[in-house]
């Protein structure tokens, strides 16, 4: 298979993790960079003997050679450029969230056409364990799926010397704070691993901003959540709890649990030394009983490698990658619809289409 030959905007943070990953690769071609902070675009190729910069993305989308790009800046940022590069030919990888309302998904579907277009909230399924975790769950062996679970509890850390980045609490510029953050992750992963098979249908939830005692520690104007609960029914009865907080005065929690009507797994989605997945099973003679599914370790770097990889096979191939647009616009759905369920008060429904 020939190398893809992408092109990166955005060289931040996230920015120069997909470069780290394409440079690992012998499926990625890294030809371009961009960034409005041209040093930035100057550091990242001179890291990676990139040898053309551009100072837009806008550039960088009328280069010939570019057959795909990996947007890595802001969701605000994101939608144009997104379309941009649709319309320009070039397949898409846009970072998480997909967007900042599921509106602007459905502008990226209407002009994606033949290209391939790839959300990187996908990251998670590229470790090991979630890979078994997924192939478990196709094979029934949970038996009808009853309930699907995440609970995450930062507590409180003593205050930065600095801020947090102006747009990772802002509603304009991300879409929102925690959910946007990494609600995306926990519902693709949980959308994912069951198989995309579930069909929300209804959605109650509440969030609440950082405390007044931290208020200073966050970037001023922030707007969006640090801790939000929700509800998902789905057609047929199968429910989503969901709940992630930072800044919280509550003990540390990170659980991520599906379970069936004979079996149930409790997971971990994030990567980590020495980490288990158990399996609890009904039977008559015993009762529920456990067992190791998967046990190991795995790291940062396999998430954003193998989600380059997926991208490139499924652009060479013609296969979906592992997050589809379409798929993206049901984790954008469910997050519209928590959102608008915490402004009212009041139930959301989540509409077929």
């Amino acid at each position: 298979m020939t190398s893809l030959k992408l092109g990166i905007i955005g060289c931040g943070t996230i920015g120069a993790a997909h470069a780290e990953a394409a440079a690992a690769s012998d499926q990625i071609e890294l030809v371009a960079v961009a960034d409005v902070q041209r040093p930035l675009a100057e550091k990242m190729a001179a890291a990676r003997s990139v040898e053309t910069v551009y100072s837009s993305g806008a550039e960088l989308l009328t280069d010939a050679r570019v057959e795909a790009v990996a947007l890595a800046l802001p969701a605000s940022f994101r939608i144009e450029l997104g379309l941009q590069a649709l319309r320009a030919g070039k397949h898409l990888l846009t970072e998480k969230p997909v967007a900042r309302s599921a509106g602007e998904v459905r502008q990226l579907l209407s002009v994606q056409g033949d290209r391939v277009a790839a959300c990187c909230s996908s990251r998670f399924h590229f470790l090991d364990s979630n890979r078994t975790v997924t192939d478990w769950i196709a094979q029934g062996n949970l038996g009808p799926l009853r309930v699907l679970r995440c609970r995450v509890i930062h507590p409180a850390t003593p205050a930065p010397e600095t801020h947090p980045p102006a747009w990772r609490l802002s509603r304009d510029l991300n879409g929102g704070g925690i959910l946007v953050n990494w609600g995306c992750y926990d519902l693709d992963y949980l959308l994912g691993i069951s198989g995309w098979q579930l069909r929300p249908q209804t959605v109650l939830a509440q969030s609440w901003r950082v405390p007044s005692i931290f208020a200073d520690t966050v970037a001023p104007g922030s707007d969006g959540e640090t801790h939000i609960t929700g509800l998902v029914r789905c057609a047929g009865g199968t429910v989503l709890t969901y709940e992630r907080g930072e800044y919280t005065a509550a003990h540390a929690e990170a659980s991520w649990e599906v379970i069936g009507e004979t079996g149930s797994l409790r997971l971990r989605m994030t990567p980590a030394p020495e980490k288990k997945i158990l399996q609890f099973e009904a039977t008559r003679a015993e009762g529920t009983v456990s067992r190791t599914l998967w046990s190991g370790s795995d790291s940062y770097s396999d998430i954003h490698r193998g989600l380059l990889e997926d991208f490139a096979t499924a652009v060479r191939t013609g296969r979906p990658p592992q997050t589809t647009l379409a798929q993206a616009l049901l984790v954008q759905q469910i997050t519209d619809a928590m959102y608008r369920s915490a402004e009212t008060g009041k139930a959301v429904e989540i509409s077929a289409t």
